[in-house]
């Protein structure tokens, strides 16, 4: 019998077997070998034969995966990477119909043309290839096989509408996973399938479907490619996808591959619409539904007979027309872009010399593209890994590729850095896989595969979290009979419903688990957490209102706590002497409620201010009261406005009497010679209310309030602060140091004495080192000046004298002038001035 009368053409829609067929034909023979579209695929048939015959007998080879013991005798293969050198008594090609692709077509072909097992050889595919398998090979035994169930039309629906059992098909990253979380929040979560994933990532989100933890499948066009899951209901978001060229619409052939994927063995399936995805024709519909679609009539095909005596020959043949009618030749296929681009490198080919260079250049630039990188950052890849190999014996080194994959090593990071890695550590894997570009290729396989089984794990985690709700996926069933649900708070405030937890209340106010918030489950859950909530916020203002002013403190942030939480905050831009209060949280709580609450802390609030800040609030009733004379009133309003300080240089006090004075510092007020102030604010309790006041009724301030540790001198800046910040808690900033006022008055005392004191005794006056006193100084306006010949320098108070600049003559508009210039000064002509306007 020839070769050719032993290929067997099973084809047909999904559904009827073929895959299942070919794996038990080539189990029944002494060995065989089955070419599949997908890793993903090969991995899962690879798991079947181990099942059957044992690990010694089964072999795995992909691109970037090899699992071939020595007694192997069944080999399962991605379609590239089948060994064409293996003599087997079986052959399967899977997914024929994938020759028509524009970017892996040409191998396709190159498989159905020329594998072939010396007993038996079968192609399994769509019935469009019916024609061109006639054509090609017209001695094939070609044969049909019809589905088992039915595929029917089920119109549009919602996504959050869809039936249990549904799989999701979008045809980007981006799409997947805003219809995985729209998912998450209102039907428990979504399992996540695409094409990127590796093997291990993509099992172990399918398991989460195919246990019915999730019922929901969100995927790309890779569920169409023979992934047998327990699905129901195809439902299309999209039917625009990017081939790799450009956007076009789905073909009638490609609906079908996809749609198929609903219903397994005699169970019937449903397809349809959801989301934005238009309304496919009545047309479509029908060919869908009766597997009827227009024949293949050519596949992609690129010459197998290259010519690798030198680069320019090798481009030559791969240009190569075909001769056989229903062949295209390839055209834009990654390898061979990379290719021309490398033969533009000069230094790259001078390197190469004879047929066995150019044959490792051309193995290098068919190194997959996992990466989906830009044409140019490919090729140069590619290129430093030729430049490795070109040469004899030449391999990529141990130092770079450890290099590189120790910086993928890393599970950490978001979905789009962990997949990135996962396509990085790809084509290392690829590399790895070849033992005529890497040394001890055992330990590269293994260093590849620890890092994608990481990746991959920390990858299904991120998933798993971030579109997977277990909580709610567990309520699903209670929320039939919302009343039903048992919710409650627990002594620190977390509130659950049905044992699963659904917020915090903190004080008054209740932060809902963001988990928890989207969609008719959420909302039922919220209003069942309400009504636990509802008493114990009760409760809470009830214990507000019968509060000791003990019981309230109010923090740094301006914040006031009861019992430990906060439950109400100072409002903004109110004065220091008449802060205001506002309730955090009990938004739901009857106005009785919430209004006796809030009486209570405004009535605690105004005693502390008027303990505290009593000192200024004495100044502002005599203020108000008259009892300042007229000339010291304006220097009161200015001192009751700023927190009770005034920078004493910004201030114009000269028209101010003695007697003023004197009735000023009676009220509690010090006229300094760099501050005024109220000695009395800089106790510590007072400066540290003032502090917080001034802060909340600034809301415009950095967050961070300056408040100094009681009795401290002088305090270090972490950052410039200006007048403000530190005026309200009794300091003035001076450069990257805060003086207290009365530390600054006391300064200025000890440089007017006679004689000066030195400077160590200066800064020990402050607490600071001796270093910083030129500019704590300086930024108080003193400088220091050599007051006579023989004693050392000291401080005044004053700015700097410039020396006067010496007059040049301006430029000589003449010669005369020229000439003039040219004199001794005591025969310069007199120099005429300039009439003032």
């Amino acid at each position: 019998m020839s070769a050719r009368a032993r290929v067997k053409a099973v084809l047909g829609p999904t559904n009827t077997g073929k895959t299942h067929l070919a794996i038990e034909r080539m189990l029944g023979h002494v060995s065989g070998m089955i070419g599949l579209p997908l890793r993903l695929l090969a991995r899962e048939v690879y798991d079947k034969v181990v099942a059957a015959k044992g690990e010694a007998l089964a072999a795995l080879i992909t691109g970037e995966e090899k699992i071939v013991p020595e007694t192997a005798r069944y080999f399962v293969c991605t379609v590239e990477a089948m060994p064409l050198d293996k003599a087997v008594e079986f052959v399967a090609i899977d997914e024929i119909q994938v020759a028509t692709d524009l970017d892996r077509g040409h191998v396709f072909t190159d498989r159905i043309l020329n594998m072939r097992g010396f007993g038996e050889t079968m192609l399994l595919g769509a019935e469009t290839m019916r024609p061109m398998i006639r054509k090609l090979l017209p001695e094939a035994e070609v044969s049909r096989r019809e589905r088992m169930s039915t595929l029917n039309y089920a119109g549009h629906r919602k996504i959050t509408k869809l039936p249990k059992r549904s799989a999701l098909v979008a045809f980007s990253a981006e799409e997947v996973y805003a219809i995985a979380e729209l998912l998450r929040r209102h039907r428990g979560g979504a399992a996540v399938v695409m094409g990127a994933l590796s093997p291990r990532t993509r099992n172990a989100q399918v398991e989460l479907y195919q246990s019915g933890e999730v019922d929901f499948l969100v995927a790309t066009d890779a569920i169409g490619m023979g992934l047998n899951m327990d699905v129901d209901h195809v439902a299309f978001a999209s039917r625009r996808k990017f081939d790799g060229h450009s956007w076009r619409d789905l073909r009638p052939d490609e609906i079908a591959q996809i749609a198929g994927r609903a219903g397994r063995y005699t169970r019937d399936g449903a397809f349809g619409e959801t989301g934005e995805c238009a309304p496919f024709d009545e047309d479509i519909i029908e060919r869908v539904e009766a597997h009827e679609f227009e024949p293949v009539v050519a596949v992609q095909w690129r010459n197998e007979k290259l010519n690798f005596d030198s680069v320019e020959r090798l481009i030559a043949t791969l240009a190569q027309p075909p001769e056989q009618p229903g062949l295209m030749r390839v055209r834009g296929a990654d390898d061979e872009g990379v290719l021309l681009r490398l033969a533009a490198d000069d230094d790259l080919m001078d390197r190469i010399n004879g047929q066995a260079d150019v044959r490792r250049l051309w193995e290098a630039c068919q190194l997959p593209d996992f990466r989906k990188a830009t044409p140019d950052e490919h090729a140069t890849l590619v290129g430093r890994i030729a430049n490795y190999i070109v040469a004899s014996k030449g391999r990529i080194p141990a130092e770079w590729v450890e290099a590189e994959i120790e910086k993928l090593d890393r599970p950490d990071g978001d979905l789009g850095t962990l997949q990135a890695r996962l396509a990085h550590v790809r084509t290392w894997a690829y590399a790895a896989n070849r033992a005529d570009w890497l040394d001890d290729v055992a330990y590269w396989r293994g260093r590849t595969r620890e890092v994608e089984d990481r990746l991959s794990d920390a990858l299904h985690a991120a998933l798993t979290q971030r579109f997977i709700d277990r909580r709610t996926s567990a309520l699903l069933k209670g929320l039939k009979r919302e009343d039903a649900m048992l919710a409650g708070v627990s002594e620190d405030g977390e509130v659950t419903v049905e044992g699963h937890f659904v917020g915090q209340l903190d004080g008054l106010d209740f932060k809902p688990d963001p988990r928890a918030t989207g969609g008719v489950e959420g909302r039922a859950l919220r209003n069942a957490a309400m009504r636990a909530l509802r008493p114990e916020v009760s409760r809470r203002l009830a214990r507000i209102a019968a509060a000791e002013d003990a019981d309230f403190s109010l923090q740094r942030d301006g914040r006031v706590r009861v019992d430990g939480a906060v439950v109400a905050r100072l409002t903004p831009k109110q004065s220091v002497l008449k802060p205001r209060l506002e309730l955090v949280g009990a938004t739901d709580a009857s106005p009785q409620e919430r209004g006796a609450a809030h009486e209570r802390l405004e009535l605690w609030l105004a005693r502390m201010a008027a303990h505290d800040l009593r000192p200024l609030a004495q100044l502002e009733a005599a203020w108000r009261d008259g009892k300042l004379p007229s000339d010291a009133r304006g220097l009161a309003f200015r001192l009751i406005e700023n927190a009770g300080a005034l920078d004493r240089a910004k201030e114009e006090i000269s028209h101010i009497s003695e007697a003023s004075l004197a009735a000023l510092a009676k009220a509690g007020v010090r006229v300094g010679r760099h501050t005024v102030f109220m000695p009395a604010l800089l106790k510590p309790r007072a400066a540290h209310t003032l502090a917080i006041f001034w802060h909340a009724a600034h809301p415009g301030e950095p967050r961070s309030v300056f408040i100094a540790r009681p009795g401290a001198l002088s305090v270090p800046l972490d950052r410039h602060r200006h007048w403000g910040e530190c005026a309200a808690a009794g300091y003035r900033a001076c450069g990257r140091v805060a003086v207290r006022f009365d530390i600054v008055e006391r300064l200025a005392d000890a440089l007017a004495a006679e004689p000066p004191h030195p400077d160590a005794l200066l800064a020990r006056l402050i607490g600071r080192p001796v270093r910083e006193l030129p500019v704590i100084l300086g930024s108080l306006g003193y400088r220091q000046i050599q007051v006579e010949e023989g004693a050392g320098p000291r401080w005044v108070l004053g700015q700097r004298q410039r020396k006067p600049r010496r007059r040049e003559p301006p430029p000589a508009d003449n010669a005369f002038a020229a000439l003039a210039n040219l004199l001794p000064a005591s025969e310069q002509p007199p120099r005429r001035r300039k009439r003032r306007a």
